[in-house]
């Protein structure tokens, strides 16, 4: 049989081609690094790769999102910080006012001093963060969450949501906390609040309530101590119970819980008792109560026990904002500490598929020049025998 000089040509071409193809996709692969350059190259391998780089990608994205979320718990948990100590200021304010020393030009000066914490109170409730959206307004973070009334009096207009976050695929993190929840709420372990009546004309104050007995069947309601004076002589009811001799100074129980009075009642006079969370919670409505109260001159016995029953009240209220605050700061607090968690366990996640994709598409070195010179061998074993093969011809015999 023979063979054409054109077949010799073109079997020795296809055969050169051939093993340049291989000597240049082992180059790329070297290039490269990866095994897989082209689908083609291990269609099963490619296909699982792509899904691993997907799940790659979306943690990546979470990781993101965990950057995001602990951006905004860190400023919200400074801002509560700085809530947190002046809540302590205005207390001790609070304290330092309820001195008898004190005249009525001292006491309007601390007032002042209350006001200035007051705005200030106010300004970081309405904090923003670095995008200008409020912090405090749930998802109405467009505009301020409070603001003042026709009357000077601070309202929420923000909603009661707490904007989340999905830092995880199981983890649906909340990333700010409403203002209505921090600044017009109590903690739920709150106890009870006294509340002397605004059009009390005697000179009683009262100091507790206090907790003696919280397996008293009645502990948990509602009480309201009022007073009767007749031909001279006072008593009090416990929520329109049996009349009881009153004396000034005396402890007295009732539900549970025991409270001191002192002073001169008059008749019709009413202290209220209930649970904080029943009272005033609103933290604004607390400073402007108290800042009236200061800056009321108190001529009279009745107005100096007002006064009196004001600033008891106020420093209850205060220090239910206060564990509120507090709780909140710390319910952020195991927020940050749970995304510290979350991005370890992710940590690890992300090197699982960071392995499992290169055991798919990366290459082994060694393999691949042993390989690149085995390639380069034949190649140039096939470039010399094409020269061998088509140097022979008739013409040589001739």
């Amino acid at each position: 049989m023979r063979i054409s000089t054109l077949t010799i040509f073109e079997q020795s071409m296809s055969s050169l081609n051939r093993q340049q193809g291989s000597l240049m996709q082992v180059s790329q692969q070297i290039a490269t690094g990866r095994r897989v350059v082209n689908p083609s190259d291990d269609p099963q391998a490619a296909s699982q790769a792509v899904q691993v780089s997907q799940a790659l990608a979306i943690n990546s994205q979470y990781a993101d999102a965990r950057t995001s979320a602990r951006n905004a718990l860190a400023q919200e948990e400074s801002i509560l910080n700085s809530v947190s100590d002046a809540i302590g200021s205005a207390r001790t304010l609070i304290v330092q006012a309820s001195s008898d020393t004190l005249s009525d030009a001292d006491r309007a000066s601390v007032a002042s001093e209350l006001r200035g914490i007051y705005e200030t109170v106010i300004g970081q409730a309405n904090a923003t963060d670095g995008n200008g959206r409020y912090l405090f307004g749930g998802y109405k973070d467009s505009s301020a969450p409070f603001v003042r009334d026709a009357s000077g009096n601070v309202e929420y207009v923000g909603d009661n949501n707490r904007r989340e976050v999905r830092v995880d695929a199981s983890r649906l993190m909340p990333v700010a906390d409403n203002g209505d929840a921090i600044f017009r709420s109590v903690h739920g372990g709150a106890g009870y609040v006294a509340e002397a009546d605004s059009g009390n004309q005697g000179s009683v104050t009262f100091k507790g309530p206090q907790v003696v007995n919280e397996a008293d069947p009645a502990y948990g309601g509602a009480f309201d101590i009022t007073f009767s004076v007749a031909a001279g002589v006072a008593t009090y009811s416990v929520n329109g119970g049996t009349p009881q001799a009153y004396e000034s100074g005396q402890a007295i129980r009732f539900g549970g819980l025991s409270m001191t009075l002192d002073g001169i009642p008059e008749d019709g006079d009413s202290i209220r008792m209930d649970k904080a969370e029943n009272l005033n919670t609103d933290l604004f409505k607390t400073f402007e109560k108290a800042i009236a109260a200061l800056e009321q001159p108190a001529g009279s016995e009745a107005q100096r026990a007002a006064r009196k029953n004001t600033m008891s009240s106020v420093l209850r209220e205060f220090d239910n904002s206060l564990d509120n605050v507090l709780t909140t700061r710390a319910s952020v607090g195991s927020r940050i500490n749970e995304l510290d968690v979350v991005d370890a366990v992710a940590s690890n996640r992300s090197l699982n598929y960071e392995e499992k994709l290169s055991g798919l598409v990366d290459l082994n070195y060694v393999s691949a020049i042993a390989e690149y010179s085995l390639r380069q061998v034949g190649l140039q074993a096939a470039q010399q025998a094409f020269i061998d093969i088509k140097g022979m011809t008739l013409f040589d015999r001739m």
